[in-house]
């Protein structure tokens, strides 16, 4: 019997690159955040104050909406992040409204977890030839213009 020769079609493709970039991007991030646990506070508050110094001041509600969990889990975060002098409320002309804000030390700890997390990725890189850069080069070129089009 004659083998029968499967058309895939663009859509499939699309959807295997779909997935092997979904998967790829996952495993990156979890083994560059390892990095995280020098930061000395937990993935729920990095993850609070990044959307403070990279999105600026927010109320909590917005905070909460950001990080995708109710205003009163996002309190206890921020009492937190409050406790270690990472962000402090800033009053409004509302009085009753808030807004929280980074503090420098928090902007500091971040930047120095950054640098961790593109430390270990230099590492890597670091070991590849200059055609593989190249190619690294363009792929994350790739990707910011993937992630354009998916806002």
């Amino acid at each position: 019997m004659a083998k029968r020769k499967i058309k895939i079609s663009p859509k499939d493709d699309a959807y295997c690159i779909g997935d092997l970039l979904h998967s790829a991007a996952i495993h990156l991030l979890r083994k560059v955040r390892a990095q995280d646990r020098n930061a000395g506070i937990g993935p729920a508050q990095l993850s609070a104050l990044s959307v403070l110094v990279f999105g600026g001041q927010r109320s909590l509600k917005e905070l909460a909406e950001a990080e995708e969990v109710r205003p009163p889990t996002m309190s206890r975060i921020v009492v937190g992040l409050e406790r270690m002098r990472l962000v402090r409320r800033k009053a409004t002309d509302d009085k009753r409204r808030m807004l929280l804000e980074a503090t420098a030390r928090g902007v500091k700890i971040l930047q120095e977890g950054r640098r961790r997390r593109v430390k270990m990725l230099v590492a890597a890189l670091q070991e590849l030839s200059e055609d593989e850069l190249r190619e690294a080069a363009a792929a994350a070129e790739f990707m910011r213009k993937l992630i354009g089009r998916l806002s």
